[in-house]
């Protein structure tokens, strides 16, 4: 048996109201001057300028210029940001977008050259060696659960490919989860966002990897989200659903310290050729990938049929069954079935089929896929879900 590290070090401070702990907390820290980064979207909405407001006694600077998935040059801009505040901290406040640039602009505040020269895979991988500014996070999309995860995924402008960089000092010192933060999310990006969450658990729990702490975190996180995704598509302001997928997205994303797999590699291989979000992109292929992995994974695809509800008499049966559970997820919440299926300005067709592969294949989710995946396998399972 190998050795394996297991941590859960973040402060957690969740439930509705949360946000409004914020203010206090630094000053408790001896933070003056925090940079609170968002995107586009939250600032246009009065909840940013209510925020704001409440950090009294505190010389607030707001950097906002982040919208899609995050690229390169919005971390550059933030880093300057940061610099002309003469910030000593960062308030991560967005969805996975923004709380990825905000780890990224506290990383670069103290580190010099390029964000991507830090990414795991870079030729000359530069090491993360200092302590971070202080950096706090405020989720408000349940979905990639980037507040409790340490790692920042920044894509390249110019090619679009994603860049993952890992440390543990990427980590929140404290994240305040606030579920009324998501209230006014719409139906079709709560949908995506959730999917999101219900993969990263997923997959985590069908890694091979030795990780039972993470093992218990996944199953719990996919029973959360089995009973609250639907809900909370269908009644937006409901608060319990809404807090409830808040907190099945978190176990994810500290479910998945244990591992992805390739349903992963997949959407990270349509966000960078087709733009795709990537909740989105996780959810279309979800269903797909597990039937790629059946024959390698059916006794923990049983188990996963036992906590969602549709649990058979054989474990290949219920492994069936729970795929065909997720089908019908994907209906009740619009997701399409298939990558044609989905109507958008850059569609996904065949022809798309050798840039995803090569995209997949060269990313690090799917080598803990519980099958493992080659280029022909790849190109059967786009040419399956196209």
């Amino acid at each position: 048996m190998n050795i394996s590290r297991f941590a859960f070090p973040t402060t957690i401070h969740f439930g509705p109201g949360a946000r409004k702990l914020v203010a206090e907390h630094l000053r408790v820290q001896g933070v003056e001057r925090p940079l609170i980064v968002t995107d586009r979207g939250i600032a246009s909405l009065p909840l940013l300028a209510k925020f704001v407001e409440g950090m009294k006694g505190l010389q607030v600077a707001v950097y906002s210029e982040i919208w899609g998935n995050p690229v390169k040059s919005q971390v550059d801009k933030g880093v300057a940001a940061y610099r002309a505040h003469r910030a000593d901290a960062v308030i991560g406040l967005g969805g996975g977008a923004a709380l990825d640039v905000a780890k990224a602009i506290a990383l670069m505040a103290v580190h010099s050259g390029d964000v991507l020269e830090y990414a795991w895979d870079h030729p000359k991988v530069r090491p993360i060696e200092r302590d971070l500014p202080y950096f706090v996070a405020l989720p408000t999309t349940a979905g990639t659960g980037s507040e409790v995860g340490r790692s920042s995924v920044i894509s390249d402008d110019v090619t679009h490919v994603k860049k993952i960089i890992f440390s543990p000092r990427l980590l929140a010192k404290a994240v305040f989860a606030d579920p009324e933060l998501t209230l006014d999310l719409p139906p079709h990006i709560t949908a995506a966002t959730g999917m999101d969450a219900l993969t990263h658990n997923v997959e985590s729990y069908l890694s091979p990897a030795y990780h039972p702490l993470c093992d218990g975190i996944a199953l719990e996180g996919v029973r959360i989200a089995a009973k609250a995704l639907r809900r909370a598509v269908r009644e937006p302001h409901n608060l319990q659903a809404r807090a409830d997928m808040l907190m099945s997205s978190m176990m994810g994303a500290i479910a998945f310290q244990k591992d992805l797999g390739a349903v992963h590699s997949c959407a990270h291989a349509l966000s960078t050729v087709a733009d795709l979000h990537h909740g989105l992109a996780n959810g279309i292929m979800i269903d797909h990938v597990m039937r790629f992995n059946l024959s390698s994974a059916a006794e923990k695809m049983a188990e996963l049929a036992h906590v969602v509800g549709v649990a058979k008499h054989t474990n290949d049966a219920s492994a069936q069954a729970f795929i065909d559970w997720l089908s019908a997820l994907k209906r009740d919440l619009a997701i399409p079935p298939t990558l044609s299926a989905y109507q958008a300005k850059r569609p996904v067709t065949r022809a798309d089929i050798p840039a995803l592969v090569e995209v997949a294949i060269n990313d690090i989710c799917h080598q803990t896929n519980p099958r493992p995946c080659t280029r022909e396998d790849f190109e059967r399972i786009f040419a399956e879900a196209i």
